[in-house]
């Protein structure tokens, strides 16, 4: 999913392919406390709010810690106003003179090709499952098919501008992920009015259709967790999808869970219960990529 509680420490460096500091201009490595930070979605919008900051050489995140350390040039005031802006509680904790590495750019070209392949294959699995999930929980009539379709469309759009990090302006790339959040808020209102008709109007979901999609899913869900597996790309695009595949294994399982009790029980209430939770979630992730700016 995309709003998480992230276990696993992710730190990466960014804008590896940015020009060094020249020689007369001294670099700064600042440290940012960003109390709201512990997800793969709030590094995404970090990423593109300083992208349009030329004096941005680097960026290093430390989801666990909920710490960013951002290498640049003079002051880190224009920095500041764009973490303040995102309204993620950003807090600068240290800044130093910093001597970058004359290598760095050269040693990361390959990583930069390992995430933009795999990032490929995981947007390509996630929207085929989108629409497929989509069009069998419109049949099935299962609110948690079709919000946990959603849940797939907010990882595809997460890749996808993730792959427009490379050479597109800050703009458009806050242009693209706007797009991107309104199609999901959009999508996830409509399941949100659903289970709300659902409720007093009835409904009668189709278990098996939902228990057997759902496996679908999971298992495409596994085939991403396998490919991430694979990659030696230390990027920390690599690692977020990682946390992204494992929490939507989550909801595949709550899917199948809630399938199973319709079945048992010959109610549709489990289906709108995690049907509106995935919206909800879902809702979240659409409104925090909307509040971005450049």
């Amino acid at each position: 999913m995309s709003d998480c509680q992230c276990k696993t420490q992710v730190q990466v460096s960014e804008n590896a392919l940015l020009p060094e500091c020249p020689a007369s201009e001294l670099c700064h490595k600042t440290r940012y406390h960003i109390r709201k930070m512990d997800c793969p979605s709030e590094e995404n919008l970090i990423r593109m709010a300083l992208g349009a900051l030329p004096q941005v050489q680097q960026l290093q995140f430390f989801l666990q810690d909920r710490q960013l350390d951002v290498v640049h040039q003079g002051s880190p005031d224009a920095i500041t106003q764009r973490l303040e802006a995102l309204n993620l509680g950003a807090a600068i904790q240290s800044s130093a003179p910093f001597q970058a590495d004359p290598t760095a750019s050269v040693e990361n070209s390959k990583a930069d090709a390992d995430e933009r392949k795999l990032l490929q294959q995981l947007l390509t699995i996630n929207a085929v499952m989108f629409v497929t999930e989509l069009m069998v929980g419109l049949w099935a009539q299962s609110t948690g098919l079709i919000a946990d379709s959603l849940d797939m469309l907010a990882d595809a759009a997460v890749y996808s501008v993730a792959l427009l990090a490379v050479g597109l302006s800050a703009a458009k790339k806050v242009r693209a992920a706007h797009l991107s959040g309104w199609l999901q808020a959009l999508l996830a209102a409509g399941v949100l009015f659903e289970v709300a008709r659902r409720f007093w109007a009835g409904t009668e979901p189709m278990s098996t259709l939902m228990i057997v999609m759902a496996s679908v899913a999971l298992i495409a869900n596994t085939l991403c967790l396998y490919l991430i597996s694979q990659s030696r790309s230390d990027g920390a695009h690599m690692k977020a999808t990682k946390i992204f595949s494992t929490n939507d294994v989550l909801a595949n399982l709550g899917v199948i869970v809630a399938g199973g009790l319709v079945a048992w029980t010959g109610s549709g209430y489990p289906d709108l219960v995690i049907g509106g939770i995935i919206g909800i979630i879902v809702l979240d992730g659409a409104r925090r990529i909307l509040a971005l700016r450049t």
